[in-house]
């Protein structure tokens, strides 16, 4: 594993793991499995472990998890305040004491603000103040280290960079986002001034991954047997923000041991200062590839949920992208199996237009046009008299 410094010149793992999507089992985590993906990671030297308060189960399992294991003073722990639910510090409190006992522990090493979109979020954090309490905490050993996570553009980050001595910053990046959300401008700044970057959402949700075209995979598969290299999708995305020096930690998904084992050797070989240019290439090349096959650029987060009006808009949103890449009828396939066929599924007809998706998506997705648009491709009317036939047959009282 490589390492690089933080503010306190502490060694952070550049690979971290994002605990946002830990393997569920049931209604809720599953320990076991969880726990041996995290030891694996662990025993391979992953010391930056992430969550936040609103992950369904994900403050509490790792917490169970690191109390079973006696990890807790191998790895870092990142919680996040939800700063958009705060209205006083006492609130701030409240949150925070919940999340030490959820977690377990009496400290927080990395804390973030959850989400501040632009500078009038922090200001209003400030007016109820909040720099005093991040203070206090940090006298009391509470929290070691303060920095806020950021979904917005390239303007509106930099004034929250220069508002506040942050010890680090958490954003989206990667090699489909290197100039929209923060971005590599973002990035620089933050390292310029020794604020080290900590990196979500490296492959997109997975669709870096999952949803590739043809025309992608098969430029991996001609770049791997040319160079004699094996370079998998997501080690070619690690791979990309890794070579930038800049960038502190890659925060990814992992929920399985042969994911935690490749990303951990990916992260075992890295050399910043001897980066392969055909690789760069390679890169550039899928992400014109990309960029003229999805149809809505969305990560599967899932800010936007839950709808009130029970649309699955993540769901919905892959099978329509996979229409594009992968065909309509593999498309239709998976959002047979993934909406359809659930017994109140969560079609985008659905949608009322509330609005709410759209005010919570840091993508800043048109996302009630965009159901509209998967509403006319995935649901033609042969498509809805059959799947709706089908469901009476899978689920009870299967509705069209």
């Amino acid at each position: 594993m490589i390492y690089r410094k933080n503010r306190r010149g502490e060694d952070i793992s550049i690979l971290g793991y994002g605990c946002m999507r830990f393997s569920r089992k049931g209604t809720g985590v599953d320990l076991d499995k969880t726990q041996q993906e995290i030891l694996a990671a662990v025993d391979a030297g992953v010391n930056y472990f992430d969550t936040a308060y609103i992950y369904p189960g994900s403050e509490a399992a790792l917490g169970e998890i690191v109390s079973r294991t006696g990890i807790r003073d191998r790895i870092n722990i990142a919680t996040k305040l939800p700063q958009y639910l705060i209205r006083s510090t006492a609130a701030a409190d409240r949150y925070f004491n919940e999340e030490l006992k959820r977690l377990r522990t009496d400290r927080v090493d990395f804390y973030l603000m959850h989400r501040l979109t632009d500078l009038a979020a922090w200001e209003k954090l400030n007016k109820i103040g909040i720099e005093e309490w991040i203070a206090h905490k940090k006298e009391s050993a509470q929290i070691r280290q303060i920095g806020f996570s950021f979904h917005g553009s390239t303007e509106t980050f930099l004034p929250i960079l220069e508002a506040y001595d942050w010890d680090f910053v958490q954003v989206q990046y990667n090699y489909m986002d290197e100039h929209t959300q923060a971005g590599r401008a973002g990035v620089a700044v933050a390292a310029e001034k020794g604020i080290p970057v900590i990196v979500m959402e490296p492959l997109r949700g997975g669709s870096l991954v999952n949803m590739l075209p043809q025309t992608a995979k098969k430029r991996i598969a001609e770049y791997t047997k040319e160079e004699n290299k094996h370079i998998t999708p997501a080690q070619l995305g690690l791979r990309w923000l890794w070579n930038q020096p800049e960038v502190t930690c890659v925060l990814s998904g992992m929920n399985s041991t042969a994911m935690v084992e490749e990303n951990c050797a990916a992260a075992s070989d890295i050399d910043p200062e001897n980066a392969d240019p055909k690789e760069a290439a390679l890169v550039e090349a899928i992400r014109q590839d990309i960029s003229t096959s999805l149809r809505v650029p969305c990560t599967s987060c899932r800010y936007c949920m839950p709808c009130p009006q029970g649309v699955d808009i993540p769901a919905t949103f892959r099978s329509y992208n996979a229409m594009a890449v992968e065909g309509k009828v593999q498309g239709r396939h998976i959002y047979l199996q993934t909406v359809a066929l659930r017994p109140d599924p969560g079609h985008p007809s659905k949608c009322i237009a509330c609005g709410k998706c759209e005010k919570h998506c840091p993508q800043h997705i048109s996302i009630i046009q965009e159901l509209k648009n998967a509403e006319k491709a995935l649901r033609p009317l042969p498509y809805r008299i059959a799947s709706a036939a089908a469901s009476k047959f899978v689920t009870p009282g299967g509705k069209l």
